[in-house]
């Protein structure tokens, strides 16, 4: 058995830590269109090409910044900086850990997201993650972006799960496609947790549920609108939902508090059988 007992969460972004798409708060904006005729050119664009649409935002991204701003990293992480966060978040990370920490469970936490890596890393949770893996730039010698570095759409997400769990965390690493025995996955899929929000978030939800993890479902506290998680449950895509309300004492606070229990008994249990089992072996 691995050494550590790691329980990796894994998080969406857009309206599963924060309220709306980040670049519907404030790089839109700045581009002086407005954000539901942004999105909706995006998939005209997108269908009309056969072009994956995390490729046409990116595009219109960089189309509709000429004359007006240069699209570097700085400026991408300044957008960053201004991106809501839903109640709790900010300070969820470190009461996690902690209680992961009293049950003798390490928590790490990463991101899986159709955004923008350069906006995440701008905003003040961006240290609490071990890895951000989500859409990027490449940049010329000027330092501006001229062409995407990496497209994370919802079926390729799921390649970030096998990454977390065997520990091949680079995205050129190919040991993701390698044969590990049981024994040498760092991660199990039962200690992995994936929190979205929609649809474009089944492939991870559905894949997390049958290999014996924990999808959750969460929904926005304001509007209160439960049709997405109602559905995605009724579909066997989560196993539980809740408002995104990250504070201390709500509904994600208590099921995170009960997955680290599960988490912890769980790896004594096995640790037990393990050490019986050598015994018996040694004896033979």
């Amino acid at each position: 058995m691995n050494k550590e007992n790691v329980l990796a969460i894994c998080y969406d972004f857009d309206r599963t830590l924060t309220p709306f798409e980040m670049q519907a708060q404030g790089y839109i904006q700045q581009l002086n269109e407005n954000v539901d005729e942004f999105w909706a050119l995006s998939t005209k664009l997108a269908i009309k090409n056969q072009m994956d649409p995390n490729l046409s935002y990116m595009y219109l991204m960089l189309n509709g910044a000429k004359g007006k701003f240069q699209v570097k990293r700085e400026k991408l992480m300044e957008f960053g900086s201004k991106v809501k966060l839903y109640k709790g978040v900010a300070d969820w990370f470190s009461r996690i850990n902690q209680y992961g920490k009293k049950r003798d469970v390490k928590v790490e936490h990463y991101i899986i997201s159709s955004g923008l890596k350069e906006m995440i890393e701008g905003t003040k949770i961006a240290d609490e993650f071990r890895m951000i893996y989500a859409n990027s730039f490449l940049y010329d010698h000027n330092g501006a972006a001229v062409w995407p570095a990496q497209n994370i759409n919802f079926t390729n997400k799921t390649q970030f799960l096998f990454r977390i769990s065997k520990g091949t965390l680079d995205v050129n690493d190919n040991d993701v496609n390698r044969y590990y025995e049981p024994e040498n996955i760092r991660v199990p899929f039962s200690n992995i947790v994936y929190i979205g929000d929609s649809q474009t978030d089944i492939p991870c939800m559905k894949l997390v549920n049958s290999l014996g993890g924990h999808s959750i479902g969460v929904y926005d506290p304001v509007n209160n609108n439960k049709a997405r998680v109602h559905e995605l449950i009724k579909d066997k895509r989560i196993k539980h939902f809740a408002k995104a309300d990250y504070s201390k004492g709500s509904k994600l606070d208590e099921l995170m508090h009960n997955i680290i229990d599960l988490t912890s008994a769980s790896y004594k249990l096995n640790r037990d059988y393990w050490e019986n089992l050598d015994e018996a072996e040694n004896l033979a």
